[in-house]
């Protein structure tokens, strides 16, 4: 197995990535998102499944740079492992927060678009096992990713972007636990709640 560094892999380490692979169809926000997705759902997958299925998202046959490769095993870990905490720690990957407010709203419509497309790989979404409360979690992200890119600037837009972004997080936090649920894994009395 490949080692990855202890450090957090973020939005501009993707990028970069992306760039030098140069693949410029799929943001950051988005790849991330479909991972999330994928993991939210159940999936699993092997360092190659994972860079296969990159490959295919980002219509490339494959990546070309090991450093690529091992960026992307360790955001594959590092999601799974943020997943499954119980410190409820997923860091989406977004632009900072000195990008404009627009780049930042649209980023989150195109992580929730490849949350959407990843969680629905494995058919969850039409899952009758799943609750209603997830179901309405689903819709919530659905609407999301269409979100507008059109924005005022201002501190209660901003306000409102950072509510949005963490109910968000904390949907997914849910769908995670919902979905991944064994008897050594969070119960659903545990699972965070959506307000």
């Amino acid at each position: 197995m490949l080692e990855v560094n202890e450090e957090l892999i973020g939005f501009d380490a993707i990028a970069n990535l992306l760039v030098t692979e140069n693949v410029f169809i799929v943001s950051p926000s988005e790849l991330h998102g479909l991972l999330a997705g994928q993991l939210a759902s159940g999936a699993r997958m092997t360092p190659d499944i994972w860079l296969s299925t990159v490959s295919e998202l980002l219509e490339i046959d494959s990546l070309t740079q090991e450093g690529s490769k091992v960026g992307l095993i360790g955001l594959y870990q590092q999601t799974l492992g943020q997943l499954e905490s119980f410190g409820l720690e997923l860091a989406m990957l977004l632009p900072e927060d000195d990008a404009t407010l627009e780049q930042r709203v649209e980023s989150l419509g195109r992580w929730c678009q490849g949350f959407m497309t990843g969680f629905g790989y494995q058919g969850k979404q039409t899952d009758r096992s799943l609750s209603d409360e997830a179901k309405d979690v689903l819709r919530d992200l659905s609407e999301i990713s269409q979100v507008a890119n059109e924005v005022d600037d201002g501190e209660d837009s901003e306000a409102d972007f950072m509510q949005l972004e963490e109910y968000v997080r904390m949907a997914v936090l849910m769908l995670f636990a919902e979905c991944n649920q064994s008897s050594e894994t969070v119960s659903a009395a545990d699972a965070p709640k959506m307000h």
